[in-house]
């Protein structure tokens, strides 16, 4: 699965300011209504009900928000670099500063693990981790993203 699959240049977030999980996870619900045809809210009730089973933080500063979703006919990721750091309960107790938001079809479940292990794989690489964060604007990201996709046969 390639990232460029499910993540556009319209989902890309850079220097987005929140103070608390709970409000980023609604600015990511918000966000990918647009890109999903979903409604925020389902989106949202999803998201938090999923948080609620474990944090979704998978350290370094880094954290995977995933769920499922009924109606939905595609796999959505949206990323998102925030301007602060904010707690977010990650396995680690670091603070996060890159988000991906994975959400699938709930009838999905390859396709969902496929999607979390290749953003999963994304994000343990220190390097790139890196150069998202100090990439100067949402193109840059985008790119740093999909500068290495690779296709199913490694997904």
């Amino acid at each position: 699965m390639k990232i460029s699959d499910i993540l556009s240049p319209l989902a890309v977030l850079h220097g987005l300011k929140v103070e608390t999980k709970k409000k980023l996870i609604n600015e990511l619900a918000v966000h990918s209504a647009g890109l999903s045809g979903m409604e925020p809210g389902v989106l949202f009730e999803t998201l938090w009900e999923r948080e609620k089973l474990g944090s979704t933080g998978v350290g370094q500063g880094n954290a995977i928000p995933h769920g499922r979703i009924a109606k939905l006919d595609h796999v959505v990721g949206v990323f998102a670099h925030l301007s602060e750091a904010i707690d977010f309960e990650a396995i680690d107790n670091a603070p996060v500063d890159l988000v991906f938001l994975l959400l699938t079809p709930s009838e999905a479940g390859a396709d969902h693990l496929k999607a979390l292990a290749r953003v999963s794989r994304l994000l343990r690489n220190a390097t790139l981790c890196e150069k998202l964060r100090a990439a100067d604007d949402s193109a840059a990201i985008f790119a740093l993203l999909t500068e290495n996709d690779v296709g199913t046969q490694t997904a």
